[in-house]
């Protein structure tokens, strides 16, 4: 299949192992990704508060961009903050009177306009509902047998837009992680938020709210992410919260294509595990042993 595909600010910087792992991963399965030409940022969490048309133009220009190719396919976010605003975006523009034309307005400048009808997918939708576990338990090379993997979700690829799972229960990374072999490590911290931004402006309630996520977490082996944000959230104050709780709550932090591609065989290059800031000995050792083990063919 044939998706749009829109990275985004972070994953050209700070989550450039998202990226890489998501391209290669989707380049493995045999899909192609078409980079939205001349893409810019969404306007992540920023824009909101200088302007509501402002937060809407933003990503009403990338999905005008994308309906300007003339190319009909899906656009695909990874960013869990980027798809929540191309996604609102459409909504918006869709169904509320007078927003499109203000917008429009606003595009024309540059000769864009947006007449609405994109579907807006996160990679996990995608991964979940269109590939599904079965291209990964059938080519699995890697067998995670043995490891105990926490699904997070966190709070923008499920609210307030439940399109692909329930955002109080989630469960759409269940058989994907299962495929790979490991064990989906049963806790009730899936969808509560890791607090965001909130790490700049309210540190403290921030690193609470990591705490307890890191805390529901204890006896797993790695928690997969899909957002940027939960992922830096997750990775930057492990020892700092291990000491303000009085226990040890260290624990590593991958990106979902990362897990799958190991799994599948992607070399360190489509990985880029060596670009996460929070990877355990333990963790890495049980990696290198298994990469070093073939996994029986729809294995």
């Amino acid at each position: 299949m044939r998706y749009f595909y829109y990275p985004g600010c972070s994953l050209q910087h700070s989550a450039k192992e998202y990226d890489i792992s998501t391209r290669a991963l989707m380049r493995l399965l045999g899909h192609e990704l078409m980079e939205v030409d001349d893409w810019t940022c969404c306007g992540a969490s920023a824009a909101d508060t200088s302007s509501r048309l402002l937060s809407i133009a933003l990503p009403a220009r990338n999905l005008a961009l994308a309906q300007k190719s003339g190319v009909s396919a899906d656009i695909l976010v990874p960013c869990s903050s980027c798809y929540l605003n191309l996604r609102r975006a459409e909504d918006a523009m869709s169904r509320e009177s007078g927003t499109a034309d203000l917008v429009n307005r606003a595009l024309s400048e540059e000769s864009l306009s947006y007449s609405g009808g994109a579907r807006v997918r996160h990679l996990l939708d995608v991964l979940a509902n269109d590939m599904g576990a079965g291209p990964i338990a059938a080519g699995l090379r890697h067998s995670l047998s043995g490891l105990s993997v926490v699904p997070y979700y966190g709070c923008q690829a499920l609210r307030p837009f439940a399109d692909f799972d329930d955002p109080e229960r989630p469960r759409s990374m269940d058989a994907l992680i299962a495929a790979t072999g490991a064990s989906v490590f049963d806790w009730n911290m899936g969808a509560k938020c890791c607090g965001a931004g909130l790490m700049t402006t309210k540190k403290e309630l921030c690193l609470d709210l990591v705490a307890d996520i890191l805390d529901d977490a204890k006896g797993a082996d790695c928690i997969a992410t899909v957002c940027p944000m939960c992922q830096m959230n997750l990775e930057t104050s492990q020892k700092r919260i291990s000491k303000m709780r009085g226990r040890p709550l260290e624990i590593s932090i991958v990106y979902l294509p990362q897990l799958l591609g190991f799994s599948l065989g992607l070399p360190e290059a489509g990985l880029r595990l060596g670009l996460n800031l929070a990877l355990t000995r333990s963790f890495t050792g049980r990696l290198a042993a298994m990469s070093k083990q073939i996994a029986a063919p729809g294995r």
